[in-house]
């Protein structure tokens, strides 16, 4: 059986990650993270104090920009399958930050960090080396349009912000985490705006992606819908 590229692509908080691990799992294909690889960095720059003290013209923490360009080698994002869980796991420079890079301080953090050109160009070659030759699915803002065009398979989620919020709520208090579902609200909506308005690589519907609004999905027919779609394309 053909094995192909599968871009899975959509708004903050809508499961993609959910649906891509699944999917990966079931047909025998790597995942990669390509959101936990944009939240390493920003870990990283928030560990650092990249990120500058004042203010904005708009409110918003600006970045170090120079010195996070500098530091960039620096930056070694890698993933290990936890068999334990049964899914894999994100290291920076080595250290397990699973945890670390799902916290309300990077996912408020994590927009901006994600608009520098100079990181998408680091992180899509990184994404490109890890897609070589197919057998591979992928989720982000960007894989259908930028990281691989030619996917065989391009599908596009969507959810109502709401709906996105409350399912990053239970996420976090699930962990035994702290979460405010207001603030998280509020983060998703910002979240959108950036993505979408974003001067490189906007988060943007490829005109040959599927489009999956789960608003009203529970995971099992996510699965089910997206299992259709993929034997679609290689039997």
């Amino acid at each position: 059986m053909k094995k192909i590229t599968i871009a899975i692509d959509g708004h903050s908080s809508c499961g993609k990650s959910t649906m891509a691990k699944g999917l990966a799992r079931e047909v025998g294909y790597v995942y990669v993270d390509t959101g936990a690889m944009y939240r390493c960095v920003t870990l990283y720059a928030l560990r650092n104090g990249l990120f500058l003290k004042e203010k904005g013209k708009e409110g918003e923490v600006r970045i170090n920009e120079d010195e996070l360009r500098r530091r960039m080698d620096d930056i070694h994002i890698s993933f290990q399958f936890n068999t334990e869980e049964g899914r894999p796991d994100t290291y920076l420079n080595g250290e397990l930050v699973e945890r670390e890079i799902r916290s309300m301080e990077v996912s408020s953090h994590v927009s901006p960090i994600a608009t520098l050109g100079f990181v998408r160009r680091a992180m899509v070659a990184q994404q490109q080396r890890m897609g070589q030759g197919g057998g591979v699915v992928m989720d982000g803002r960007d894989i259908g349009t930028v990281v691989f065009p030619n996917a065989e398979l391009k599908i596009f989620v969507t959810a109502s912000a709401e709906v996105r919020a409350q399912r990053r709520y239970d996420e976090l208090k699930a962990k035994g985490m702290e979460a405010d579902y207001d603030s998280i609200l509020k983060n998703v909506v910002e979240r959108d705006y950036i993505d979408s308005h974003r001067e490189v690589s906007p988060l943007r519907q490829a005109p040959d992606a599927i489009l999956l609004d789960n608003s009203h999905m529970t995971i099992a027919e996510q699965k089910e819908w997206l299992m259709q779609r993929f034997r679609e394309k290689v039997l």
